[in-house]
């Protein structure tokens, strides 16, 4: 099982550097040690993904950082060379990334696991991630507030572990995610029609 967990995320890294990686190989790679990093952090990604350390929203947000680098190098590498200052800021940048990656997947709570499935809920909480990412890509919301809200919604997945991790989920912990969840829901929903007005 693991042997194919690391294939897969292998795999997985291998398509994602093809398709966002292409431009800057194109350039002529002088910066072997960040795209190997770049790499690496990618497969840990799938790897907590799949592990249950990471949730979809996060694993969304921790691409979307990875991107900006790979955009940044770019950048610098469209003059043909990439000077030491700028060297340094990208192996700072992919450093920071790779940290927070570590700190996901140091956390004890796994997400989504447990023998009392709770699909419901995780179908409103991948909802919300969604709803808080179309926030922020049309400006509605800031990456300061979706900072914030993506915090309470890893509270959120850390009280559903937690509430697992006996092999049941009763209908008062179901009844409490679900507050919770809807109040989540219902600050992003006024952030995102309170900033439409503005």
């Amino acid at each position: 099982m693991k042997s194919k967990l690391f294939t897969g995320s292998l795999l997985a890294s291998a398509l994602f550097v093809s398709l966002w990686g292409a431009p800057v190989m194109a350039q002529g790679t002088n910066t072997p040690a960040v795209d190997r990093a770049q790499l690496a952090i990618s497969a840990r990604i799938q790897q907590g993904m799949a592990s249950g350390h990471i949730t979809p929203s996060e694993a969304r947000e921790l691409y979307r950082r990875d991107r900006d680098i790979e955009m940044r190098e770019y950048q610098m590498k469209s003059n043909g060379n990439v000077n030491p200052q700028e060297r340094q800021r990208l192996r700072a940048d992919v450093e920071g990334l790779a940290a927070e990656v570590e700190r996901m997947m140091a956390n004890s709570s796994v997400v989504g696991q447990g023998r009392d499935n709770t699909p419901g809920i995780d179908n409103v909480q991948a909802n919300i991630g969604q709803r808080i990412d179309e926030g922020v890509r049309t400006g509605h919301i800031s990456r300061r507030d979706a900072r914030r809200l993506h915090m309470r919604e890893r509270a959120i997945a850390r009280h559903e572990a937690s509430f697992k991790r006996d092999g049941v989920v009763t209908p008062q912990e179901r009844r409490q995610l679900r507050e919770e969840l809807n109040a989540l829901r219902d600050e992003v929903e006024r952030l995102l029609q309170g900033n439409r007005r503005r």
